[in-house]
């Protein structure tokens, strides 16, 4: 970009056009291309554990020992909080297409060499770099999505994106049944082609994801109106050629100050100076959903295991059903976050969760439950808690302006998730060493107080942002008067 567009000031009505579009087949190009990395990442996590049995064998696997499978699970989480943070910076800089496509290329390509993993550090090293892929998606995802969906629908779109994950984690469940249990494929090919299946499924997402094209509203930031007024004004034809009918009239503007780059200074200023009460929203609803995930969903094996006597080549029966209770949520429960509003959905979302959870806590302690209750009781609590957890990276990326968008995902996703993803799996692997019902039972309770008090965070500072433009609702740095 020249130099003489900095400082240059520009009015625009590509908010307000981008807001009033009609949903479409474009729009769903946007929806595949961009959502279906979340059910990669829910593939990529659950494979470990289910086939956490075969990397430990010495003639099918790798030879690990089980605390290191559990130290892969912790690199795969310092590698997503890394590249969230690293790539996250470089999508606020120069764009979300680049990075989205970038992003999914570094996943594609770690992913392929953990199939051809030969040892411990080696499949350490592949870990690192699929997580990393895996964060810089999340930040450049949710700011293409959010800036390229109309506001009217953003939240059940945003939700349901985000709820895909449970897909994933379902999928690899399932697959992996038939490679454990059924002989069907030879164990020392097996969890290779588990990895192998998320770069071929990547590279779908390749495909398609070529045809979503850069945010607009980034693109009239740095000083590229003329592309951002081709996108869409080339979106607006296509809805007219499709639908027959001619658009509505949009109905505000918004004045700019063009600019190149954002410095770290200035976004922790809007963070801390700006924003304070949203950046104690951001933290509290990212801690509290990391926590709960990281340290219950993902010891759950574990839990089973030890105090119920389940084989590992049975965990994948009991993960699957509460893959799809998650998604289930996300999906029921996503529209009422756009008609009933946000503030009210998301608090009730995380406290419903908790309350559910403490039950949970004192049936476990109590001893009443089996392996299969337990899971019932689990896929109730996560149908509520996955549409607060995904209500998580809508509100932040919502609740900030356009240019610190991804990296404000960035850092809230790296500061919960290191929290929830290290703490939270070291914590309750401890607790369930004791073999205590009552100390894991503790660590339900904990789970179920963060996941309340985060609630209650949202229920008194909570942002009210459902069917609102974004830039009504966090106005962009570089605005230079009240749209008019």
């Amino acid at each position: 970009m020249s130099m003489t567009v900095e400082g240059r000031v520009i009015e625009t009505d590509i908010p307000a056009r981008l807001d009033r579009l009609p949903w479409s087949r474009w729009h769903w190009t946007v929806l595949v291309g961009l959502g279906a990395v979340w059910i990669l990442d829910g593939l990529e996590i659950t494979v470990v554990g289910v086939v956490g049995a075969l990397l430990t064998s010495e003639t099918a696997g790798l030879g690990l020992t089980e605390g290191q499978v559990g130290l892969s699970a912790s690199i795969y989480v310092i590698g997503a909080c890394t590249g969230a943070l690293f790539f996250g910076h470089l999508t606020d800089r120069f764009g979300r297409k680049k990075l989205f496509i970038i992003t999914l290329i570094v996943y594609l390509a770690a992913t392929v060499a953990t199939a051809f993993s030969f040892n411990a550090w080696w499949f350490y090293l592949c870990r690192f770099f699929t997580g990393a892929g895996i964060g810089g998606e999340y930040a450049a995802i949710n700011s293409a999505i959010d800036e390229l969906i109309p506001a009217r629908v953003r939240g059940r779109v945003d939700i349901l994106i985000n709820g895909s994950f449970w897909l994933g984690t379902a999928f690899a469940a399932a697959l992996s049944l038939p490679i454990l249990k059924t002989g069907l494929i030879p164990e020392d090919l097996g969890w290779r082609a588990l990895f192998a299946l998320g770069a071929l499924l990547g590279l779908l997402v390749l495909f398609v994801r070529r045809n979503v094209p850069e945010s607009p509203r980034w693109l009239f930031i740095h000083g590229r109106e003329d592309a951002a007024e081709d996108v869409v004004g080339g979106i607006e034809r296509g809805i007219v050629a499709e639908r027959g009918t001619e658009l509505e009239r949009p109905g505000q503007r918004i004045r700019v100050r063009q600019r190149r780059t954002i410095a770290f200074r200035e976004i922790a200023a809007t963070a801390v100076r700006r924003y304070p009460r949203r950046t104690i929203l951001g933290l509290s609803l990212f801690i509290g959903q990391a926590f709960l995930y990281n340290a219950v969903y993902f010891t759950y094996a574990l839990v089973l295991s030890t105090f119920f006597d389940v084989p590992d080549v049975d965990i994948g029966y009991y993960l699957i059903p509460i893959g799809l209770g998650n998604f289930l949520g996300a999906f029921l429960l996503g529209k009422l976050f756009d008609t009933v509003g946000r503030r009210t959905m998301v608090s009730l979302s995380y406290i419903v969760s908790g309350v559910l959870l403490v039950g949970t806590g004192l049936l476990f302690r109590a001893e009443v439950l089996d392996a299969w209750t337990l899971t019932a009781c689990w896929c109730v609590v996560f149908f509520f808690a996955s549409a607060g957890a995904s209500s998580a990276y809508l509100t932040v990326s919502e609740i900030f302006p356009l240019e610190t968008r991804a990296m404000a995902i960035a850092g809230f996703y790296a500061v919960g998730t290191g929290l929830g993803g290290v703490v939270g799996p070291a914590l309750f692997g401890r607790l369930v060493e004791t073999e205590k019902v009552s100390a894991v039972a503790n660590g339900y309770f904990l789970g179920a107080a963060l996941m309340i008090a985060a609630g209650l965070v949202e229920a008194f500072i909570g942002v009210e942002a459902a069917r609102r433009s974004l830039e009504d609702v966090a106005r962009p740095l570089s605005a230079e008067e009240p749209d008019s």
